[in-house]
């Protein structure tokens, strides 16, 4: 009896925790997809370009799986990530490694605590996407 008993127990309880999590997980998608929609409200998707100049100072807003490299209030760009970079929504500090004067697409991302300096996650980044204010 026991050998039916606690094996159904433990399959209910890791039922739970999965159902559980998916629920945080679609809050925390739909609270991502909010606070984005929110930060480029008013402005237009241009053509994806595959780098930005690394030279140029951007302002960067970290998003779930996005960042956004913000010129002026007018001018931001979208780069989705591959996902894996955890500690970009916790604010870990982003490290890159371009290979020349631009960041381009593909080039691969850690985020690192900015406390214990250990590394959070590692992710790439895809194209970046211009969204501008419409003249």
């Amino acid at each position: 009896m026991h050998r039916i008993i606690l094996p159904m127990l433990l399959l209910c309880a890791g039922t739970a925790a999965l159902s559980s999590d998916h629920g945080y997980a679609a809050r925390e998608a739909a609270k991502n997809k909010a606070e984005l929609d929110k930060a480029l409200t008013g402005l237009v998707p241009g053509k994806p370009q595959q780098c930005l100049d690394s030279r140029d100072q951007y302002a960067t807003q970290r998003i779930g799986d996005t960042i956004l490299y913000k010129v002026s209030r007018r001018k931001i760009y979208r780069a989705d990530t591959n996902g894996g970079c955890n500690g970009l929504d916790r604010g870990d500090a982003i490290v890159t490694r371009q290979f020349g004067s631009q960041l381009c697409a593909g080039d691969p991302i850690r985020t690192v605590d900015l406390t214990s300096r250990i590394p959070s996650g590692f992710c790439t980044i895809r194209e970046f996407v211009p969204y501008t204010a419409p003249k």
